[in-house]
């Protein structure tokens, strides 16, 4: 074999990941195919090629015949016995083909198929490489705008970041170093088509796992994360350790790992509560920073009624909806949220056995100490 083809190969091998084991046998079946087209059938022929320096041979097995009447794959006792004189009728020949003797077109065609070859296996790799990426967090190079999508470099391939994918009121230029979260990768016949985003409530996640000593090694657990992007994220967490506390984990020292995942986010806020195996207790911490007098839950309809003190009812809701809104997201159940007051007004509270004395008790205290 040509030596700078060889070299080629072992290049390919080294800069695209392309294993010259498979070119070699991409280009035995080439020269075969050559074969094919130069003698009109090449069932008899095989291929070899060293791996170690790139010698080849083309051999075709030839049935020793008395009258040849097929030049392919016969051939008269006369000429096998001067290749070796043990040759007798039906006996088979390997007979070398010289490769000269295959032709410029048939040439060209081994060689289209090596270069179809070859793409076809960058494409692979390509997608082999980003495939085993999937759900999981890459730093990228931001390119150009297509449209309102942006194409991000992720180093042997771009990603596609779709305008439903970005944060709303982030803003990108050409050469930023981003990180994004590789949603799906498609295998093309283009190439990998890779769809990222920064929305995507597994980013937040990903990003906890980071920075997170505990997160990465399994000691706490991210249960869920219920996400509004650019606003506000909830996660629950659960410690496989009870000398581990969760949320301080997340939160570090002086909030540093917390911070370090709300700077990535440019400012969006986080809340980290304790997950829980009893619904109610669930519901309650998913709620905070509001205070709850009451949480009962219905595992089997997944919907809960909750009240709050009156002072407490617009912060349990939050913004437009948004405490509240996450909350289900993050603990899965339809949240009824009441007032106290309400709530004795509809007859909640007799429903649920709750007398004012009791309730007042707890909880009038704690509101005059925050007024």
């Amino acid at each position: 074999m040509n030596s700078e083809l060889f070299e080629a190969l072992n290049a390919l091998e080294k800069e695209k990941k392309i294993s010259k084991a498979t070119m070699i046998e991409a280009i035995e079946g080439a020269l075969i195919k050559a074969c094919e087209n130069h003698f009109g059938k090449a069932d008899n022929f095989v291929c070899k090629i060293d791996p170690d320096n790139g010698d080849f041979s083309v051999i075709a097995a030839k049935e020793v015949v008395e009258t040849v009447e097929d030049e392919i794959s016969q051939i008269s006792l006369a000429n096998a016995k001067m290749i070796n004189a043990k040759y007798d009728i039906g006996d088979t020949v390997n007979v070398d083909v010289n490769s000269v003797e295959l032709g410029r077109i048939a040439i060209g065609v081994a060689k289209n198929v090596i270069l179809q070859k070859i793409r076809e296996e960058e494409r692979k790799v390509l997608y082999d490489e980003y495939y085993t990426k999937e759900k999981d967090i890459v730093t990228g190079i931001v390119q150009r705008y297509v449209g309102k999508n942006l194409i991000i470099n992720l180093g042997r391939a771009d990603a596609i970041l779709n305008e439903n994918e970005m944060v709303k009121g982030e803003h990108y230029k050409a050469n930023d170093r981003i990180k994004v979260y590789i949603v799906e990768v498609k295998d093309e016949k283009r190439g990998p088509r890779i769809l990222v985003s920064r929305t995507h409530p597994e980013f937040v996640k990903r990003l906890f796992e980071a920075e997170v000593t505990e997160v990465r090694d399994g000691t706490v657990e991210i249960k869920n994360v219920a996400r509004e992007a650019g606003s506000r994220t909830k996660i629950s967490v659960w410690s496989n350790n009870p000398d581990v506390d969760p949320v301080g984990a997340c939160v570090g020292v002086n909030g540093d790992r917390v911070n370090a995942v709300v700077t990535e986010l440019n400012g969006e806020k986080i809340d980290i509560i304790n997950w829980s195996e009893n619904p109610a207790n669930l519901i309650e911490n998913a709620l905070s920073p509001a205070k709850v007098v009451s949480v009962v839950a219905d595992d089997d309809e997944k919907t809960a009624q909750v009240i709050v003190p009156d002072y407490q009812l617009s912060l349990a809701i939050g913004r437009e909806g948004q405490n509240a809104r996450l909350a289900a997201r993050l603990t899965g159940f339809k949240i009824d949220i009441k007032s106290e007051s309400q709530a004795r007004e509809l007859g909640i509270f007799d429903e649920l056995g709750y007398g004012d004395e009791e309730y007042d008790d707890n909880y009038y205290d704690e509101y005059q100490d925050e007024q």
